[in-house]
């Protein structure tokens, strides 16, 4: 018998988010510029998870006018307004 091609894509696990005083003493931190290496990291992929999940929400919503908008919306709610830098092609990874 030949084997079966299965065409495997590799997707990023959805982990469950962290609590919201642990983010919020991140974003804290970021503010203050005392943030370590690996806190930049979990705070980078935290901030990501939740602009993601930013724009299925919009995406889902019923007027037209605020869904079109959706990747404006989300990206100044989640990293202008904080001053923080956005990765490169950050909709396109979602």
């Amino acid at each position: 018998m030949p084997k079966k091609n299965r065409d495997s894509k590799k997707s990023k696990k959805v982990s469950k988010h962290m609590s919201k005083d642990k983010y919020n003493k991140l974003i804290k931190k970021h503010k203050t510029k005392k943030l370590s290496k690996k806190d930049k990291k979990i705070l980078d992929k935290e901030l990501f998870k939740n602009y993601c999940s930013c724009i299925r929400k919009v995406k889902r919503s019923k007027n037209k006018k605020i869904s079109k908008g959706r990747y404006g919306i989300c990206m100044s709610s989640i990293y202008k307004k904080r001053n923080i830098d956005p990765p490169y092609n950050a909709s396109r990874k979602c």
